[in-house]
């Protein structure tokens, strides 16, 4: 379904969704507890959804509430024969794959659109090593593995992605004996690993940590049941926190501070380019007289790349992102379709291999824009909307599902105007 939206200031109080990344990671270490957990402030994105279905395939008892999860970890690994959908979700994917094999289980892996197009070549390697059996096809999600993952000595490259180590975080504490895992180039997203350590900690699994460079995971661990709130989610907090920044006047409730989720830094971006983080009465809200242009590392951050590239585009001068080559293996080539997107939009930026360029303007102009069917890039737009000098036709709205499924609800309660077509 696409739409179009009437450029219009936003202002109102939004509550902030849950963090998609801390609600994978509860309902994983909740279904691994022999026990019975309450996952709270839960919201059924289709990421999340997967990573449900995932654990109930391998045996997990979970009753879903309006925005709760009972999980009960006892029956977790009673079903040795199953096919897990991760539908379009990486979390699902590069987690789900050594968790399923802390036991001998036979599992097939699917999944939807360009999920098949990450690179799995670290579990692969894995494999290899230990002699589990599996079989694969490329560009397509459709993996069947066969096997037991053993204790080990884990040689991990950090500049893929994260969620590998996650993954083998999640399951190497139930293996019998002490394993170990070692970094073997620069960590990017290391927040993320700071949010794995932290939701394993709650389950009471201990890992040691030299510094992010090894991890070593000592084996014959239980994790304990233990009920969670999941706090709000700064990935989609910057979509107004930048919002604010572009003089549209949005308070944000439920923000944690002191969260260790890396998107967080998000603030720092915007402060550093003059805005301000003001506290009211019921959130925080973002404000600034004028942005001007900065230098971004996005190697820790990925995810808020192409809404704080829509901030350098409104911002006095040049600003330059640098280190978001992996932006290319996300749901789309983010780092190409934010490019793309600026210039359909009337703004000015160019692509690099691992950067981008962005020279600020004043206004956008507006225009028809693909979503490239990524929930990130869709909500980028409708954010970009409101600094438009005429409509934004976007091709497809309900991608924003896949994290948000409330985004224009919200969207038009802070007094959005669009139409379906």
């Amino acid at each position: 379904m696409a739409i179009v939206i009437t450029p219009q200031k936003l202002c109102g109080t939004v509550t902030v969704p849950p963090s998609k990344s801390m609600a994978h990671r509860a309902i994983i270490c909740a279904s691994l507890a022999k026990g019975t957990s309450i996952i709270e402030n839960i919201e059924y994105s289709k990421d999340i959804q997967a990573t449900i279905a995932a654990m109930k395939a391998i045996g997990t008892t979970i009753i879903e509430k309006e925005d709760s999860l009972i999980i009960d970890g006892s029956t977790t690994y009673s079903n040795h024969q199953c096919e897990i959908d991760c539908f379009e979700s990486g979390s699902t994917l590069r987690f789900m794959i050594p968790v399923s094999l802390v036991n001998h289980n036979q599992v097939h892996f699917v999944g939807a659109k360009r999920l098949g197009e990450r690179p799995l070549d670290v579990f692969y390697k894995i494999f290899d090593k230990q002699g589990i059996p599996y079989r694969y096809q490329e560009n397509v999600l459709d993996l069947s593995i066969d096997g037991q993952l053993s204790p080990d000595v884990f040689e991990i490259p950090g500049d893929v992605s994260s969620q590998f180590i996650s993954g083998l975080l999640f399951a190497l504490p139930l293996l019998n004996k002490d394993s170990k895992i070692i970094i073997t180039s620069p960590l990017q997203s290391k927040g993320y690993i700071d949010l794995t350590l932290q939701m394993l900690n709650q389950f009471h699994i201990q890992i040691i940590n030299h510094d992010y460079q090894e991890f070593i995971i000592p084996g014959n661990q239980q994790y304990l049941s233990h009920n969670y709130r999941v706090e709000a989610d700064f990935s989609q907090a910057a979509f107004y926190l930048v919002a604010g920044a572009l003089k549209n006047d949005i308070v944000l409730k439920d923000l944690n501070l002191d969260s260790y989720q890396g998107d967080k830094v998000v603030i720092d971006f915007l402060e550093k380019m003059g805005a301000k983080l003001v506290e009211k009465d019921d959130g925080y809200q973002m404000t600034c007289e004028r942005l001007h242009a900065t230098v971004i590392d996005g190697s820790q951050c990925p995810d808020i790349i192409p809404i704080m590239a829509i901030a350098c585009s409104l911002a006095q001068g040049t600003s330059l992102i640098q280190n978001i080559g992996r932006l290319r293996i996300k749901e789309c080539d983010r780092l190409k379709a934010t490019v793309e997107v600026i210039h359909s939009l009337g703004g000015n930026a160019k692509e690099y291999e691992d950067s981008m360029e962005i020279i600020g303007c004043c206004h956008l102009k507006g225009g028809a824009v693909s979503s490239y069917n990524d929930h990130r890039m869709a909500m980028m737009e409708a954010i970009a909307s409101t600094h438009c000098q005429r409509s934004v036709v976007i091709d497809n709205k309900d991608c924003v599902s896949k994290s948000y499924p409330s985004f224009w609800e919200d969207f038009k309660m802070l007094g959005g105007i669009f139409d379906e077509c």
